[in-house]
């Protein structure tokens, strides 16, 4: 079964925080230690200001993702799978979901992770490449694709 998206409701603000603090949690601490009270109002302040979608497989909410439009390109973020369902596909169909779009917009997609989530390794087969970096950070895009004819 494929996963579909939804937008978010005010009442997802809560399972929002909860797949991110399950999933990228142990990669924050590994560095920084979780400041729970700092993650969830950053948490809040992205939740206003992004367009989240939940992700769901059948019913079952099991993560989420925000996307939006900046300076003619596509932006990912808040993209976050609960652990339970890593490694089973999920990630990859949204991924093709949200690049197929960019596509037919004629779209670049970029996004951020941190240096040591593996995560990367998720985005490079999906035809993301190096832009930029920073200490933490590795800012990747993903240029459009013409459809095959």
């Amino acid at each position: 079964m494929n996963p579909t998206l939804r937008a978010a409701l005010d009442s997802d603000v809560e399972f929002a925080f909860d797949a991110k603090r399950q999933a990228l949690g142990p990669y924050v601490a590994a560095r920084w230690g979780w400041d729970d009270d700092f993650q969830r109002n950053l948490h809040l302040s992205r939740w206003q200001e992004r367009p989240w979608s939940i992700i769901l497989k059948g019913a079952t909410p099991v993560g989420t993702i925000a996307t939006w439009e900046v300076d003619g390109h596509r932006r990912i973020g808040e993209f976050y799978v609960l652990p339970a369902f890593q490694r089973a596909g999920i990630g990859s169909a949204v991924l093709r979901h949200v690049l197929e779009q960019a596509d037919r917009d004629n779209q670049a997609v970029r996004l951020e992770h941190l240096k040591w989530n593996p995560v990367g390794e998720l985005y490079a087969r999906h035809g993301f490449v190096h832009e930029s970096a920073n200490d933490t950070h590795c800012f990747l895009v993903r240029w459009p694709v013409a459809p095959s004819r």
